[in-house]
């Protein structure tokens, strides 16, 4: 339980897709100027990342990396597909996103045509890949943490687009100098809150050490101290002597 809280919150956070490493800014940037739109397409990354990146976890394990094929029996051990992984990924996302784009606009067509060509996009979206390519890449053991990461990834970036976009509906009305309108604002609010989001890198980490060698170091402490003090205790009881013999 610890692991998937631990993972749900650090991929929100600390390891968020927009300002940690700064992947699907071009839609980021372009449908975040309403909330409306900005929390359709927010929902509508959530839902692709939570279906992608476990479905991508699955083709991984069992089909593309090394050795992933002994399931079909011991003479397919050594095969290694995992050079598929990228036009598998991409396929496996071009399916979810089509199937996302006839819901939306089957059921709300107002922001079907808000969206415009950025719902189709998500296809291409780096941060839809990114979070498949992630997941692969950090060795996530089993797909309940699979589907944590995708949601969760999916959810941090749902935040900073939804953040944004309330942002830049308030400015609107502000007095901001004329060489900063548009996005040369956007860019640095953006850049003041992924160092807000930083901000809670160390919410997570803590003390690594296992409980032996916590006790191990703990008791070596103890033992330097006890010594130095026996030292001091020494060397005050030698200097006491000398006063009394003079």
């Amino acid at each position: 339980m610890i692991e998937h809280l631990e993972l749900f919150f650090k991929s929100i956070f600390i390891d968020n897709m927009v300002f940690a490493v700064f992947l699907g800014m071009c839609s980021y940037l372009a449908v975040s100027k309403k909330v409306s739109t900005a929390v359709g397409l927010g929902a509508a990354v959530i839902f692709v990342l939570g279906v992608t990146v476990p479905l991508n976890w699955l083709l991984d394990q069992y089909l593309l990396k090394d050795g992933a094929l002994v399931w079909l029996g011991p003479e397919y051990a050594d095969y290694d597909l995992s050079f598929l992984s990228f036009i598998l990924f991409i396929a496996t996302i071009a399916t979810m996103v089509q199937l996302v784009e006839i819901v939306v606009e089957k059921f709300s067509p107002s922001l079907y045509n808000s969206l415009g060509i950025f719902l189709p996009l998500i296809a291409v979206n780096c941060a839809i890949l990114g979070g498949s390519l992630f997941m692969q890449a950090r060795d996530i053991p089993n797909l309940g943490l699979a589907l944590n990461y995708g949601v969760s990834s999916g959810i941090g970036w749902f935040l900073a687009i939804l953040a944004i976009a309330a942002i830049r509906e308030k400015i609107r009305y502000s007095n901001v100098p004329a060489p900063l309108r548009g996005l040369g604002i956007t860019f640095i609010i953006t850049g003041l809150m992924g160092i807000g989001f930083q901000s809670f890198g160390g919410m997570l980490t803590g003390d690594n050490e296992p409980p032996e060698e916590q006790t191990s170091t703990t008791v070596e402490a103890k033992d330097e101290k006890e010594i130095k003090k026996e030292l001091e205790d020494k060397e005050k009881t030698v200097s006491y002597n000398k006063v009394i013999n003079k």
